[in-house]
């Protein structure tokens, strides 16, 4: 007791920051402990770039060293199978097991569920991309380009697929969202420029798959860092369109229960 009448601790919610952030490092904690997470966010993408950079399996359709090729369209799969297909994943059972029924009548708004977990993404991307990066340099990587255009690309990237993942998520059941994120993530691998470049699509075809986040994102690296371009403005807007339309479209759709 400090003073009369008053009493502490102090009834009430936290400061909506300290919110966010303590869920955004229990989101974390929850990814980096996740076993099926890891596979998918971490060992399927060394993998990949291990495998398809040291044997001629695929033609990437790219001239000189197939790492230099593989290794920005490997970090776009990166950023889409965490803040995407493994992001829906967990929330849609975590959704459907009532976790987040007990979340909605907290004082953490939906917005900042969806903030917390995006910060969360932000944060295993960056441990992602470390090892790959590492990985690629031992395999003969030199990468080029401006560091910033490579930034916003990433976290553009992040902010798209997180908001569709989440959209998801918050609409459909667990076991659709299970079924729907594998076989999306399989398809954009096959066909967002990932591995096989979009060169190797018919003209009509590859004109819509270059609209897709993925070719967006995997293109913009690749126009950075193998081939030195500079600011990637077309992909930037590509993905800035799918983020607002993600989120806005998570924010107001999402379902608790």
């Amino acid at each position: 007791m400090t003073a009369t009448g008053t009493f502490l601790p102090r009834p009430g919610a936290a400061p909506l920051l300290r919110m966010i952030r303590a869920q955004a490092a229990l989101e974390t904690r929850m990814l980096l402990r996740n076993g099926e997470q890891l596979l998918l966010t971490v060992v399927i993408p060394s993998l990949l770039l291990v495998l398809f950079s040291t044997v001629d399996i695929v033609d990437t359709g790219a001239d000189g060293s197939a790492v230099d090729f593989l290794a920005p369209g490997v970090l776009a799969l990166a950023v889409l199978s965490t803040a995407f297909t493994g992001q829906a994943i967990a929330t849609g059972f975590e959704r459907r097991y009532g976790v987040l029924k007990r979340l909605a009548v907290s004082p953490l708004p939906r917005w900042g569920l969806m903030t917390a977990k995006t910060c969360a993404v932000l944060v295993t991307e960056v441990l992602q991309i470390a090892l790959l990066t590492a990985i690629a340099l031992a395999l003969g990587w030199s990468p080029h380009g401006d560091p910033l255009s490579v930034a916003l690309l990433l976290v553009l990237g992040t902010a798209a697929f997180s908001g569709l993942g989440l959209l998801m998520a918050g609409t459909l059941k667990a076991e659709a969202t299970l079924a729907a994120a594998n076989l999306v993530f399989l398809l954009l691998l096959v066909g967002g420029g990932v591995i096989v470049s979009l060169d190797k699509f018919p003209g009509a075809v590859r004109g819509v798959l270059e609209l897709l986040p993925i070719s967006a994102l995997s293109g913009g690296l690749r126009d950075v860092l193998q081939d030195g371009g500079g600011m990637p403005w077309r992909d930037l807007a590509i993905l800035a369109v799918w983020a607002v339309l993600g989120l806005g479209a998570a924010a107001r759709l999402f379902r608790w229960e």
